[in-house]
């Protein structure tokens, strides 16, 4: 028995694609209404559910009548822009079959960047759950570049669980679980009933792209239970053709892989640090600085190799090792151009430097994360 699912109030469920859409063959109705049957029964026994959907280019593939994803971003952004009205329309007849009402919810990788609009989802989210509605997210694929090009809902789905402090973050998709190697190729391939989330051996078992109607692959989903841990949330990989899957997961049963959150969950404000996908810009640290910082020091400019970017004061930057790894991310105190000017400086000499100073550290500990 699951216990940490059992016990979870509020879940995320994110369908994939090759569910939604039956392969992209066309959406798939019946198993659209049992998922909404299934949150019914949930939200009836006290759970809050938010259901974040992919299926907007598949279903808009089909009734075009393309056969396979195109690589063109105007025929993508075409595409989502008709798949993502019949995908509303199936959602919103499949919920009010159960009296429930639901809500359509597009969210931009930078929609929640901006720390402003990443608050206002988090408060139309839940106040949209405590009213008991269905939110139905997905990305605002007719309108964005680079979360086409780069994004997945496996992302999205943890991302929406970091939002709105869900407990766990359930994946439903055309796999079984997470395998010790993909299962189409090894026979000896075993499921993973249980681990760790953060195990970084469980990145290089979920090796391998996607199908031609899905995004991610195995590997995102994996990356997506290590963004959900940063909150707390729990991580379940099932299958979405098992049946009642989410009522069975919910009472705990032992289906799919459970990825547990083993770390102390962010605060809310460095939450929204970790949860940048697209930085502004990355200092390049000494040991000093790196050791300072591991120690819960505030950067100070005299630990700056180099700076790379163009960015504004106020800035989310990386801060890295020489050779790239991320250790930290945080809000800059100082533009791409004074941050240059100070490097290797000490602080009291900046005032000398920019002719005034504004803070003594480049990136206060407050406002800095450890990834």
């Amino acid at each position: 028995m699951r216990t940490q699912i059992r016990e979870a109030r509020r879940l995320v469920v994110k369908v994939g694609s090759a569910l939604v859409t039956n392969n992209g063959t066309g959406l798939a109705f019946d198993a659209m209404a049992d998922w909404a049957r299934q949150i019914a029964q949930l939200r009836a026994r006290g759970r809050e559910v938010a259901l974040v959907s992919s299926g907007a280019i598949a279903a808009g593939m089909q009734r075009l009548g393309w056969k396979s994803r195109p690589h063109a971003m105007h025929e993508l952004q075409a595409a989502a822009a008709v798949g993502q009205m019949g995908l509303a329309q199936a959602y919103e007849s499949a919920f009010s079959a159960h009296a429930l009402a639901t809500a359509q919810i597009l969210l931009t990788h930078e929609d929640l960047a901006d720390r402003t609009r990443y608050l206002n989802a988090r408060s139309t989210l839940s106040t949209l759950m405590t009213l008991g509605v269905v939110p139905i997210i997905n990305e605002n694929d007719t309108v964005v570049y680079d979360e086409i090009k780069f994004g997945d809902n496996d992302t999205l789905g943890a991302l929406v669980a970091n939002l709105i402090e869900a407990d766990c973050l359930v994946i439903l998709t055309d796999q079984a679980g997470l395998y010790t190697a993909d299962p189409r190729k090894d026979a000896t391939a075993t499921l993973i009933a249980t681990g760790n989330s953060e195990d970084p051996a469980y990145a290089a078992m979920a090796g391998g792209a996607g199908s031609g109607i899905s995004k991610g692959g195995m590997i995102t989903k994996v990356r997506a239970a290590q963004r959900a841990a940063r909150s707390g949330a729990h991580t379940l990989i099932a299958s979405g053709h098992e049946p009642d899957a989410l009522l069975r997961l919910a009472e705990g049963e032992v289906l799919g892989t459970l990825l547990v959150a083993s770390r102390t969950p962010l605060a809310a404000r460095k939450q929204w640090l970790a949860d940048h996908l697209q930085l502004a810009g990355s200092l390049a640290l000494d040991d000093g600085a790196q050791k300072a910082l591991a120690a819960g020091k505030s950067l100070l400019p005299v630990g700056v190799v180099s700076v790379t970017g163009d960015f504004e004061r106020g800035a989310v930057v990386a801060c890295r090792t020489p050779d790239g790894r991320e250790l930290a991310r945080g809000l800059i105190n100082y533009s791409s151009n004074e941050a240059r000017r100070i490097a290797r400086k000490g602080s009291q000499e900046i005032e000398s430097i920019l002719g005034y100073v504004d803070e003594f550290e480049l990136i206060h500990r407050d406002n800095l994360v450890l990834l």
